[in-house]
């Protein structure tokens, strides 16, 4: 058992905070609406899991969404994987993003540059700019169920396409600007769509083929395409003979009657977007979503578990490659302004100055970024106002606990809330709570509604896979050209029929927490000793020298015997791995691990594998040092 039982409380919220929340708000709201009570927050969230219909039709009652028919019908199907909710509901994504709350803020974008540029976008230019998208789109012949893809800046343009793509019930999917083609065919040849929206303007801060030249090689090789939908003002004309070529800034100043728009309303099921698995065992998988389900989990997620309300304004550190870019602009839904950066890092103080400037409420970062601050000396509280700031969320990676205690003398007396879920379900399976305590090391608590268990832990403070046992809404429909659902059911069902399985190891904890072990699936087998690396990554987080870490299990064959730890290390600027630092390491895992810690090997490397979300890539090292032939390498 961990020693997460008595882990430390770095944050609690004060009195006022939790009644004014949004969630004690929907905890009354069930408690008068269906005659219950509810002595604690652990009684409702049980409550959530073992009533799941009656939770997701209260909550559905509570957001106020418009739609139209009958949802009565919550959830049909008790099996996670084939299970449908609100079968009998039509509505659409966009009309509900876009209508916000009824004391929205005027303003739903800052869109923050690289050399300190700044724009705004009110609400109302916002709603302007998807009708007219959208009637331009629907004029050149893109019909519901068509796709859509975009290489794009993280801008007011791509939600503005975004939104007009699912405002007709078109099918959204994105790359950023600097993924390669190979990559970015990788995923698009898949999808065949039919309009292609890309930034051409290359930025001072863009490395590699220009910008420009990436979106024509990809635009060439995409034969059903009906147009190119520039986004901003770069040279394009090379395209003109191979397609037809539009301009955002055209279309937005043409007369049109964006009254007579009338806002279809689609099945809740209907594809929203196409999201893309990092592709590090094959060709990234195409993973559908619905509209109704990426709405309501967002809905759950922003207002009750993030209290995301009117005025708050959410700044999130991704790109347009990253679910959290589509995760957070539904947040306008909950009536907050997005605060959107499209630059690099150029220092410690990059993202926290924008959050400074911007007056951010809510601001979501990574592990990452965390660490390079604290490994800079750089302290955010002693060098800017955080006056407005709420909560910091974190997900990407693990949280270590040091990194709870870094934010505390640092940041201030606010909670750091480390979330996790992924792509394939485009939300959270556990994240933050306004109304509990943040523990060192921890997520605060499960997602409600979300029948997370650590399947094969015996008791809380025990390791387990991370499944999910009931249906739910986010769950995505399937994988595009998978008629069967072969290896959609492969992908998450075949290891443990009837429950989802994430592949992510958890750890509960007695008070309803969780802590987040690192993938299940890169679980090292040595000689047959199961060993987790993230247990030695949580380790080597001590060593200032070493600057990434990824553990491996390299097959010695039959003449060697089974198989062997590496442990390849890339060091800091100025660091070399002499005997010193190589009997350090390697002392600090037995004495903080345990022996079957002890690598066999530590090797110093360049560079890691890494994914275009920026997740170091275990798998393609583990084939790199297996002599074996890297899996997909389009997609490192």
């Amino acid at each position: 058992m961990s020693g997460s039982a008595n882990a430390q409380v770095t944050f609690r919220p004060d009195d006022a905070v939790v009644q004014a929340s949004q969630m004690t708000a929907f905890i009354a709201f069930c408690a008068h609406a269906l005659g219950l009570s509810f002595e604690n927050y652990a009684a409702f969230e049980a409550f959530a899991i073992g009533d799941f219909r009656l939770f997701w039709g209260t909550f559905l009652t509570w957001t106020g969404i418009s739609y139209d028919g009958d949802p009565s019908r919550v959830c049909e199907g008790d099996e996670v994987e084939t299970a449908e909710y609100f079968p009998d509901l039509r509505l659409n994504f966009a009309e509900q993003v876009l209508a916000g709350r009824s004391g929205e803020p005027e303003t739903a974008i800052i869109s923050r540059h690289f050399g300190g540029g700044r724009e705004e976008m009110s609400r109302a230019e916002l709603r302007s700019a998807v009708t007219r998208l959208a009637l331009k789109m629907r004029a050149l012949g893109v019909e519901p169920g068509d796709r859509v893809a975009a290489i794009a800046r993280n801008s007011w343009e791509a939600v503005t396409a975004a939104l007009a793509t699912s405002a007709i019930g078109a099918v959204y999917s994105s790359c950023s600007t600097e993924m390669g083609p190979i990559a970015i065919l990788s995923r698009f040849e898949q999808i065949e769509p039919d309009i292609l929206f890309a930034h051409f303007a290359s930025e001072p801060s863009d490395v590699g083929i220009l910008v420009g030249e990436r979106a024509a090689e990809v635009a060439r090789a995409l034969p059903r395409l009906k147009a190119v939908i520039a986004l901003d003002d770069g040279d394009a004309s090379g395209l003109a003979e191979h397609v037809r070529v539009e301009r955002l800034t055209d279309i937005l100043s043409e007369e049109a009657d964006t009254s007579a728009f009338d806002w279809p309303r689609f099945a809740f099921s209907h594809p929203l977007y196409i999201m893309f698995s990092s592709g590090t065992t094959g060709a990234p998988k195409c993973i559908v979503h619905g509209a109704g389900g990426a709405l309501l989990e967002h809905l759950k997620e922003h207002r009750l578990h993030c209290d995301i309300r009117d005025g708050d304004r959410l700044f999130y550190q991704t790109t347009c490659a990253w679910m959290m870019w589509n995760w957070q602009l539904t947040a306008l839904a909950s009536g907050a302004t997005l605060v959107l950066f499209d630059g690099p890092l150029e220092g410690p103080d990059t993202l926290w100055r924008i959050v400074a400037e911007e007056d951010v409420s809510l601001f979501g970062t990574s592990p990452a970024y965390l660490q390079f601050c604290e490994r800079a000396g750089f302290s955010p509280a002693e060098e800017f106002d955080l006056g407005a700031l709420r909560g910091v969320l974190s997900t990407g990676s693990v949280l270590y606990p040091n990194q709870f205690d870094w934010f505390s003398e640092n940041v201030g007396d606010k909670p750091l809330q480390s979330i996790s879920g992924g792509t394939d379900i485009l939300g959270c399976f556990v994240l933050g709570n306004p109304n509990l305590a943040v523990h060192r090391g921890e997520a605060q608590c499960r997602s409600l509604g979300m029948d997370v268990r650590a399947l094969g832990a015996d008791r809380p403070g025990d390791i387990g896979e991370l499944v999910c046992a009931h249906p739910f809404p986010s769950r995505p429909s399937g994988f595009l050209a998978d008629e069967d659902g072969a290896r959609f059911h492969t992908a998450y069902f075949a290891d443990n029929e009837g429950v989802w399985t994430h592949g992510d190891l958890i750890e509960m904890t007695l008070r309803g927490g969780a802590i987040m072990h690192g993938r299940s699936d890169g679980v090292l087998n040595i000689n047959g000793l199961r060993v987790g690396p993230a247990e030695i990554y949580r380790i080597l987080q001590d060593f200032d020298e070493i600057a990434e870490a990824m553990a491996i299990e390299q097959n010695l064959g039959e003449e060697g015997g089974g198989s062997r730890l590496i442990l390849l290390v890339k060091l800091r600027d100025g660091v070399r791995l002499d005997r010193d630092l190589v009997v350090s390491i390697r002392t600090t895992l037995v004495q903080k691990g345990s022996s079957a810690l002890l690598p066999a090997r530590i090797a110093d490397v360049s560079a890691l594998p890494k994914t275009h979300s920026g997740k170091l890539s275990e798998t393609a090292a583990r084939d790199a040092l297996n002599g074996v032939a890297v899996r997909n390498r389009d997609a490192l």
